[in-house]
């Protein structure tokens, strides 16, 4: 560079590394930039952008944060800082500050957009709804508003958003993005008005356009679930014998595959006195895939390393209970380094019928990375395999210490597995137990709306009405 000290090029060439998918490069220049002006409030913000990308959103925090104090009114600043508290969890933060770039920026449609996630979340429904039609009535085109919205109401044919969805599908200068997320809110659309068979047509769609973006290839996958079981006999060797909890709260890990009612028993054992709901927590990918994949060796300081960094950052979220839960479904990969780092947790495994649990993948947009299986049946069908393969894995390893919970059951019997379940992880009986509708804390999953109902039976009979045009693709796995 002709010119080492001039910021503004570094800021450039952090944008083309970044449009380039080079992040790291991309943060270097950004630090770069930073370095040559302290001042700097859209390196800042930009820097933010990327490590936000990166997963590291402390930092990604920081960065916007300067970016407010280097320029109050950067509206965008503030929005973006909105996104990085939303995935802390900070969800009250978060709506602060998508309204402080609401007051700054009048027609800031995303931060509308992004407010009504945050309120969806909150269970504050009727203004979540409010946020996105505000979002989309200052950007008509704004798809993923569309989708957003689509999924909070009921459509009949002559809705007007329904009209404008069909629009901008026939738009041909949409780009391949805002397709998937028109396609999934059509789906949404055209299932409600009862053509099936136009709603599969769409969730076809939405999910090609959705893989090709994201390049997902299963073997990814394949190679990850072998590497999981070939390291556990290290683990086992290195398993930690703890008596006592030291002062920590005891973790309850809830655990299956996403979409199987993971969200709804979290609902259920928070609303115990004792518990705090903690959520879908990444602390344990975060700590412990590396050894839970044998790229770190298993040890006795390795296994105490990733359980005290795990235990004190659950401390930091237990409002001073004595239990937490920590509903990341996907932690069922990682069961053999839980129960040989933890052995005091308890592990809750939700169960739900597997073709009702797959079509429930296929149905839905995800905005997590770690469900890009999710966009093709024949894909999901072989990750529910690797699934069931490593659960019996683990079954035979170590079956005395995983809790099968029947979703079916819950729903037919909920007195009875509620009561069951209560009693197993240790709890006083609490009769809020069976009002998981009444609980208030938020919920950051796709199932936030649903578990604000109360319990009902049949939903794992939906995907039938779709068998006709599945050519039996789910047919292996119907119970």
């Amino acid at each position: 560079m002709l010119k080492s000290d001039f910021a503004e090029a570094y800021y450039n060439l952090g944008n083309t590394l970044r449009e380039l998918g080079r992040l790291v490069e991309s943060e270097a220049s950004y630090t770069q930039a930073i370095v040559l002006n302290s001042e700097y409030a859209e390196a800042y913000n930009n820097l933010g952008n990327i490590l936000q990308q990166l997963g590291r959103f402390e930092e990604a925090e920081a960065s916007y944060r300067q970016a407010t104090v280097l320029q109050s009114d950067y509206a965008e600043a503030h929005n973006n800082l909105g996104v990085t508290l939303r995935e802390l969890e900070r969800l009250e933060e978060a709506e602060t500050s998508y309204r402080e770039a609401i007051r700054l920026k009048f027609d800031f449609a995303e931060a509308y957009s992004n407010l009504g996630v945050t309120l969806q979340e909150l269970g504050r429904l009727e203004e979540a709804e409010a946020k996105y039609r505000q979002a989309i009535t200052l950007k008509p085109d704004y798809a993923e508003a569309h989708r957003l919205l689509a999924l909070m109401k009921t459509f009949d044919i002559q809705d007007e958003q329904y009209s404008i969805m069909r629009e901008l599908y026939s738009d041909e200068k949409i780009s391949e993005e805002q397709l998937c997320h028109i396609n999934f809110g059509l789906a949404k659309a055209s299932e409600d008005i009862g053509n099936i068979e136009q709603a599969f047509k769409h969730y076809c769609e939405g999910n090609a356009l959705c893989k090709k973006l994201l390049n997902y290839d299963i073997s990814e996958d394949i190679e990850f679930f072998k590497e999981l079981k070939t390291s556990y006999p290290q683990i086992q060797k290195s398993a930690l014998e703890i008596e006592i909890l030291a002062n920590n709260p005891m973790p309850i890990f809830i655990i299956g595959m996403p979409r199987s009612g993971t969200t709804l028993v979290e609902q259920i054992i928070s609303s115990h006195s004792q518990v705090t709901g903690a959520g879908e927590l990444d602390f344990v990918a975060q700590f412990g895939e590396a050894i839970a994949r044998g790229l770190t060796l298993a040890n006795t300081n390795t296994m105490l390393n990733f359980r005290e960094n795990y235990l004190q950052k659950l401390k930091t979220l237990s409002n001073g209970k004595p239990f937490v839960t920590d509903k990341m479904p996907q932690n069922f990969r990682y069961l053999g380094l839980l129960v040989s780092s933890i052995p005091e947790a308890k592990i809750v495994h939700v169960k739900r019928s597997p073709p009702a649990v797959c079509w429930a993948h296929y149905k839905l947009y995800f905005s997590s990375k770690m469900l890009n299986y999710s966009y093709e049946l024949d894909d999901i069908a072989q990750y529910y395999r690797l699934y069931e393969n490593l659960m019996n894995f683990w079954t035979e390893s170590f079956a005395n210490r995983i809790y099968d919970l029947d979703y079916e059951l819950l729903t037919v019997n909920q007195a009875e597995e509620t009561t069951n379940l209560i009693h197993h992880l240790g709890l006083d009986w609490e009769e809020e137990c069976l009002l998981p509708q009444n609980n208030v804390r938020s919920v950051s999953t796709a199932s936030n709306m649903q578990v604000r109902k109360k319990l009902y039976q049949g939903s794992s009979q939906d995907w039938k009405k779709f068998k006709p045009f599945l050519n039996g693709r789910l047919d292996f796995i119907d119970l």
